[in-house]
């Protein structure tokens, strides 16, 4: 079966966010420098956190239906990273670029109509695109709220 245009569509918007969840730019882009390590009063994770784990989560998951030698790393210390704060300035900035990167990967894969999102990837057994993709979408949606969480608590959220 082939994947129909309409919900192509409606994938490649639900990567984007908005309607009832976040816009991944606007919850991630804007965030001043000295926001990004600091701890909101009763929430768990700064938002250096949210965004390395959203990039490491997002790319185990582009990884796993693109190579059949990918290995996720260990859960959940493989998911977060070490520290609350980007190691250098420039550390935000690369974080952000490889989200985005692998975030526009998994939009690539959506638009071709060359791949049937239902159908089981070739090298695993069961799960789809359709899968991964949806998994993507709720696991950004989730830990992007709590972006918005954070700089609220922070007073660095306009919207």
């Amino acid at each position: 079966m082939s994947t129909p245009d309409d919900v192509r569509e409606q994938l490649l918007r639900a990567l984007q966010g908005g309607s009832a969840h976040p816009e991944v730019t606007s919850a991630l882009e804007g965030v001043p420098a000295a926001a990004r390590g600091r701890s909101a009063p009763g929430l768990p994770h700064t938002l250096w956190q949210l965004l390395e784990h959203l990039r490491l989560a997002q790319r185990d998951i582009l990884d796993f239906g693109r190579r059949p030698d990918h290995e996720s790393p260990a859960f959940p210390k493989g998911y977060w990273p070490e520290s609350e704060k980007p190691p250098s300035d420039p550390a935000w900035g690369e974080s952000l670029a490889a989200f985005y990167t692998d975030l526009e990967a998994l939009q690539k894969i959506v638009a071709d109509r060359n791949v049937d999102l239902t159908a089981p990837i070739p090298h695993l057994d069961g799960p789809t695109w359709f899968r991964e993709v949806m998994l993507v979408v709720s696991h950004n949606a989730y830990h992007l709220g709590q972006v918005v969480q954070v700089r609220r608590a922070l007073g660095c959220w306009e919207n």
